[in-house]
């Protein structure tokens, strides 16, 4: 029951109500729990004895430049930090004898997990012991996490604010993200996954004999644990090159559903802290209605067009089944690969590159939507928040005003923060794209060496690669080597880029944005909670996204689909 057969419709559509439903159920008190944690005067005794620990004054509050730097310095101690790990992986315990990572390898690896991507240019299982896993990769996949958390929360202040200088203090962010949110769901979901049969253990690699008389090697490893956060932090990288295809990754139907509502609860719950810091709900509403309308197109676009694959093989399995798991089949894969590109989690339990030509499109433009349906954890909503004020100009000039967006007016300032926050990421993956072709010497290596299907289909597996660095996902079509020179260092750079300039220009937006005094309401002002503003944000997002990257995708993805 893998396609258009009733059963299978009807499994498809119950899985899809349960993700919806849940979200819905956990929208307002997991949105609430988490504007209360952001807005409580009150630290743990915990807390406070970490804040003593680093030396930080958590009554003291930045400015967005402080603020900044404190995400910068942070970050870059994690990427030093991961990246002597795996090179120093032979001297350490639980290394399961495996040798240190390469130099590039590991600069690509560090970079990836540290930027929120999780990017993998390698098999997990036989390059990384368990020291690094958990020690290194894991860890990441909290603190990058925790880390766009603080981001948005910084701009929503802003929004927030009047006349202020500062918009909080990131270290204090981090923590509360960390012990308050991400800690206790992750410790909370891991039994969960334990109880759904994800493998928790330190058994290393188990030799067993087959029903034919040969010999297999079954690895082990602490997954569940690592599994929950992948999910939840919307970070993507699996402790098995299958990732969540792997059975002791995902083992069942029902994990596969638990798995996708990690990856949506906290982006989809961010709208209702949003509304309720600003202090109108509706405001969250809006945006969360943005996002659904987003999502649902697109799963219900890539779900139809595999299930409608043309070809005789096709129509007798029900639809395309090459690259997917007879155990979630096309709803269960196409829901998860939605999910997982609509955020910037990157996790597969299907292989995209396996998709049809024109399904495969879908998870690309998921992430050149910059991510924002609903987006990672705390970047998903930062970066509708920086729609959002560009579709108020918008709206603004329409009407004939200066452009207003929650009492804060958006000037030139304003203005060009947001716009080149938008152009970051197309730089980078045009450009990157761009340069594994133009360059011969590049291009050579590159279709030589990382290209499994040359022509268009491996132009599609280049875009896909940089699309996915830049917009900090970690997907990738599994017909390209990544593990070359090149493309560790410009994935590398791509990733490094994509996560922290558009942070920048955000924090920096905040600043400017809570440096404001409240400008009043009139009956000229835009309304940015009713249908009409939700219909012009999410038609903003499609035309910046449309106009940015229709005539790359005609050389790759329409041109293989349309012929």
């Amino acid at each position: 029951m893998t396609g258009t057969d009733s059963a299978s419709i009807w499994a498809g559509v119950l899985q899809i109500a349960t993700v919806v439903l849940a979200l819905v159920l956990l929208y307002r008190p997991l949105g609430d729990w988490m504007a209360r944690v952001f807005t409580s005067p009150h630290d743990s005794r915990a807390e406070r004895g970490i804040y003593c620990v680093i030396g930080v004054d958590a009554t003291a509050e930045q400015t967005w430049q402080a603020y900044t730097r404190g995400v910068l310095l942070f970050s870059l101690a994690g990427v030093v930090f991961v990246y002597l790990l795996q090179r120093l992986q032979a001297f350490l315990p639980y290394s399961l004898g495996l040798p240190a990572v390469p130099e590039g390898l590991a600069f690509n690896t560090a970079v990836s997990f540290v930027t929120n991507t999780n990017w993998q240019s390698y098999s997990p299982e036989l390059t990384m012991g368990y020291t690094v896993q958990f020690a290194g990769l894991a860890v990441q996949n909290f603190v990058s996490a925790a880390v766009g958390i603080a981001v948005a929360i910084a701009l929503v202040r802003g929004f927030a604010r009047r006349g202020s200088a500062t918009i909080g203090n990131f270290w204090v962010d981090l923590v509360r993200g960390l012990g308050r949110i991400l800690l206790p769901i992750a410790v909370v979901m891991a039994v969960v996954l334990i109880a759904g049969g994800v493998v928790q253990n330190l058994n290393g690699f188990t030799e067993i004999s087959t029903v034919t008389g040969g010999t297999q090697t079954i690895p082990g490893g602490p997954v569940a644990s690592q599994e929950v956060i992948k999910e939840l932090g919307t970070n993507g990288g699996g402790f098995f090159n299958a990732n969540s295809s792997h059975p002791f990754e995902n083992p069942t139907p029902w994990t596969n559903v638990i798995e996708i509502l990690l990856i949506l609860a906290i982006p989809f719950s961010l709208p209702r802290t949003f509304g309720r810091m600003v202090g109108d709900n509706r405001q969250g509403y809006a945006i969360a209605a943005v996002m659904a309308t987003l999502l649902a197109v697109s799963l219900a676009l890539v779900t139809w067009l595999e299930l409608r694959a043309g070809g005789t093989a096709p129509q007798l399995a029900g639809g395309a089944m090459e690259g997917k798991e007879d155990r979630f089949g096309i709803w269960g894969s196409t829901l998860f690969a939605t999910a997982t590109t609509g955020t910037s989690t990157g996790a597969v339990n299907s292989m995209h590159d396996s998709y049809t030509a024109l399904g495969g499109m879908m998870p690309l433009l998921n992430m050149m939507l910059g991510e924002v349906a609903p987006g990672g954890v705390g970047t998903g909503l930062y970066g509708m928040l920086v729609l959002a004020v560009i579709a108020v100009f918008v709206g603004g000039l329409l009407i004939g005003r200066t452009p207003e967006y929650l009492g804060k007016r958006i000037g030139p300032r304003e203005i060009t923060l947001a716009s080149l926050y938008i152009l970051v990421t197309p730089a980078l993956v045009l450009g990157g794209t761009a340069l594994s072709f133009a360059i011969p010497a590049i291009r050579d290596d590159v279709t030589s060496t990382s290209i499994w299907n040359p022509g268009v289909h491996g132009m599609t597996e280049v875009l896909y690669a940089f699309t996915s660095a830049a917009n900090n996902n970690g997907s990738a079509f599994a017909g390209l080597t990544a593990n070359t020179p090149w493309l560790n260092t410009a994935l590398g750079v791509a990733m490094l880029l994509g996560r922290f300039v558009p942070i920048v220009f955000a924090l920096a937006l905040a600043g400017s944005l809570a440096a404001q005094e409240k400008v009043p309401t009139t009956v000229g002002t835009l309304p940015t909670h009713r249908p009409q503003f939700v219909s012009l944000l999410a038609v903003v997002a499609v035309i910046v996204t449309a106009l940015t990257y229709f005539p790359v995708l005609t050389l790759g993805p329409l041109a293989e689909g349309l012929v």
